[in-house]
């Protein structure tokens, strides 16, 4: 009898989709969740700012400010104010969400809400408030926190990079300029050259602050109507109860121009993230392989080629900077919104600012910890600096002929040729200048040989670094 051969048949996707209850107790679950940002990016400390639980409360706390400043100018009973702050304690976000199903409005949702818990002056909840008195005054709360976190990480990175520029202010190595070798440079340079790049971010979070971390109470349009003659007192006295700065003058929103300088800055330190760590993926490269991310003993680099030592955290942080840019055109897309304001940019920021902050946040913290396993290779930075057998000092021996009296601009053609046949033939380029009879003129072997030195060519660099580690170090972490 012949047995056929039974084809292997795909199960439909739907079968696969199935609850299925296993027959036997599973160790773990699995979290089923849909963006990255729930599992696999973002520090808790920021995720918890931007859950919709913290975001219910600061909700909560505005309206309890409002009813504070409110009480003091007389406009609503004694008491008040105590019982509404207490509901703001008191009030669970979920039963705001239960009442925002119900009613299809998440601020109104709120007021019900927190009026459940203040059974005598809950009526006296969002009196003259129109809803982004709350909302845009939250979100500046969410802003601010947010920054108080970004900050002190800020710091901690600068701190690192000037740790790195002063040990490393004599290891000279190599320079590149169009990915070619170039005359030498230091490693303390490059990092001071970074450190100095966070340090103007955190000054520009110093200046972005007031313009940012802002609320208001200007009612539906801005004219403050609904407050009365109080309308710009009430105001000033809700900020300075929240810790927030208070906007100018606005609509019935707070103008978005702040929030794109916002996303803009945020942008920019990815950037500075991104172009720190596209120079260690290449400094990491197996021919150059200068430096090395930490990789750690059961660290696995490479499914099927076990040797690799990918830099795995450099490349995540140059992929995700690339998000934080692309939070850009939406925010400046929510500046111009219709008269008095639309509802345009309210569900876009849903996304942007959580995103913005998530992972800019994680950006800076991953970041850090690379940074603090970093591994310098001294070896092969000698070997890639000299590798070019003296072609990148020419310019020193350049220099020096023009000193000599010989024309800046003969020297240059000289030591041009010169190069070039020392590259094409394979020769050390001291040894072709020692055939060279205008060189010889003014140079001696011992002088060549001086001048090809890469060591010796660093000008002010170890100084620069002095100079700018002690200027940063008292301006930023002193």
């Amino acid at each position: 009898m012949v047995q056929m051969k039974q084809e292997f048949q795909f199960r439909p996707l739907h079968v696969f989709l199935q609850p299925k209850v296993p027959s036997t107790p599973c160790t773990y679950h699995l979290n089923m969740s849909i963006h990255p940002i729930e599992f696999r990016y973002g520090t808790k400390e920021m995720k918890d700012i931007w859950e919709e639980d913290y975001r219910l409360r600061c909700l909560f706390r505005v309206e309890a400010a409002l009813s504070k400043a409110e009480e003091e100018l007389g406009m609503i009973p004694q008491g008040a104010a105590a019982e509404i702050a207490a509901a703001a304690e008191a009030t669970l976000p979920e039963r705001a969400k239960q009442i925002e199903d119900e009613i299809g409005h998440d601020m109104m949702a709120t007021v019900l809400a927190m009026a459940e818990c203040a059974p005598k002056f809950g009526e006296w909840i969002h009196l003259g408030a129109t809803s982004n008195d709350i909302l845009d005054t939250a979100t500046g709360l969410q802003i601010k926190a947010s920054l108080d976190v970004l900050q002190p990480k800020l710091k901690s990175l600068l701190a690192l990079l000037l740790d790195l520029a002063m040990k490393n202010k004599g290891l000279v190595c190599a320079g590149r300029t169009h990915g070619q070798i170039a005359v030498p440079t230091t490693y303390g340079l490059r990092f001071a050259i970074w450190a100095s790049e966070i340090a103007r971010h955190i000054e520009r979070l110093a200046q972005m602050r007031p313009r940012a971390a802002v609320g208001k109470m200007s009612g539906a349009v801005g004219t403050q109507a609904a407050y009365g003659l109080n309308g710009m007192e009430i105001q000033r006295r809700v900020m300075n109860h929240l810790g927030l700065h208070e906007v100018d003058v606005s609509n019935q929103v707070v103008q978005r121009d702040r929030h794109a300088e916002m996303v803009c800055w945020m942008a920019l330190v990815a950037s500075t993230l991104d172009k720190i760590f596209v120079e260690m993926r290449t400094l990491q490269r197996t021919e150059i392989a200068e430096v090395e991310e930490g990789f750690g003993k059961k660290q696995v680099g490479s499914s099927t080629m076990p040797h690799k030592r990918n830099p795995i955290k450099s490349e995540q942080i140059c992929g995700l900077s690339r998000i934080v840019r692309a939070q850009i055109l939406p925010a400046f897309e929510n500046i111009p919104l219709w008269d008095e304001r639309d509802l345009t940019n309210s569900s876009c920021e849903r996304i942007v600012f959580p995103e913005a902050f998530i992972f800019t946040d994680h950006l800076v913290t991953l970041a850090t910890r690379t940074l603090s396993r970093l591994r310098l290779r001294p070896e092969n930075i000698e070997r890639n600096l000299t590798m070019l057998h003296g072609l990148n000092m020419a310019e020193n021996v350049m220099v020096e002929l023009a000193k000599k009296g010989v024309g800046r601009q003969q020297a240059h053609e000289i030591m041009r040729q010169s190069s070039m046949t020392a590259f094409e033939q394979k020769r050390e380029l001291a040894e072709v200048l020692l055939e060279n009879e205008t060189v010889l003129r003014h140079l001696s072997a011992k002088d060549i040989d001086a001048l090809l030195d890469p060591h010796q060519y660093i000008g002010t660099a170890v100084a620069q670094v002095e100079r700018v580690c002690e200027k940063l170090q008292k301006l930023y972490l002193a």
